[in-house]
């Protein structure tokens, strides 16, 4: 087995992971960001480029200042926030609480400039929750489109069971995010929004399709999941209020850890310069997919 890199082994351990593709710098990984306890403080991406150099991820926006690039943000482990911002409590809405969390970077285990795997503690008051294996790679696709692809490994870390939540189980309908979250910057108008089946935010949102597109004038996500279980999640997409799409692991009911459960998802997603129509985005999912075609 690989033995972690830990900062007193590598002095670089402690400097942010500089992702390059094709020759060219595509991302940020911010490992030890310094941020408030009430942005549940936690790894983030930002920025993402594309090949072409537009960035694709905002920071910390005046609407959801606790949106932070591209990661892995929960609002409900039983009932500790690793979302940030404001808890959604039955019977009360949106409300302040002291109980927000936060994800420590506890080694490396691969690092490289074209991708790393960490683990990572998730702990409220010094109490580990979880434990994560996050593995993020970049990969090119062609001279204008490179791929993302981010898998987690969630293990309860506790001797009791947990559980996941979200807005949604705990009764604000819809709002059932949690999980993988890209948050891209507002452009002049709402991005499009497509699957294979549907168009448009509405039609989109909660849909477990294997793919959804993100489109821009200037750029272009494609988001696929990469293995079964993340196909079977819905995903939570907002375009019209802010830009931003999500793979959500407890839609309308809260998805149960035992001692010692696991939870694995992967994402991955198609980064293109320009504004990709639906035969594109589907050719370019169907590639990462491993189901294309050839004539």
């Amino acid at each position: 087995m690989t033995e972690p890199r830990t900062a007193a082994a590598d002095p670089a351990a402690d400097e942010a992971v500089v992702l390059r593709c094709a020759g060219r710098t595509v991302a940020r990984y911010e490992h030890r960001p310094r941020l408030a306890e009430r942005e549940s403080p936690r790894p983030y991406l930002h920025p993402v480029r594309t090949l072409g150099g537009t960035v694709v991820t905002e920071l910390r926006p005046a609407d959801h200042v606790h949106h932070l690039g591209v990661g892995m943000a929960v609002p409900d482990v039983s009932g500790t926030n690793f979302w940030g911002g404001r808890t959604f409590v039955r019977g009360r809405g949106p409300t302040e609480l002291d109980n927000h969390g936060h994800q420590r970077h506890l080694a490396w285990l691969r690092r490289a400039e074209d991708g790393f795997t960490e683990e990572l503690a998730w702990e409220r008051d010094g109490v580990r929750l979880l434990t994560e294996r996050r593995t993020v790679d970049a990969r090119p696709l062609d001279g204008t489109c490179w791929a993302l692809d981010f898998t987690t490994e969630l293990v309860n870390a506790r001797d009791e069971a947990l559980s996941v939540g979200s807005p949604a189980t705990n009764g604000r309908p819809g709002a059932g995010y949690g999980g993988f979250f890209w948050r891209p910057p507002i452009g002049p108008r709402p991005p499009e929004v497509f699957t294979a089946d549907a168009e448009g935010e509405e039609a989109v949102h909660g849909s477990p399709a294997p793919w959804l597109a993100m489109a821009s004038d200037a750029w272009t996500l494609v988001f696929v999941g990469a293995d079964a279980a993340t196909r079977h999640d819905p995903w939570f997409v907002r375009a019209a209020e802010y830009p931003g799409v999500g793979s959500a692991l407890a839609w309308d009911r809260r998805l149960p850890l035992p001692p010692g459960g696991t939870v694995v998802r992967r994402v991955v997603t198609a980064v293109a310069d320009g504004r990709l129509d639906r035969a594109a985005a589907a050719r370019i999912a169907a590639r990462l997919t491993g189901e294309e075609t050839t004539a």
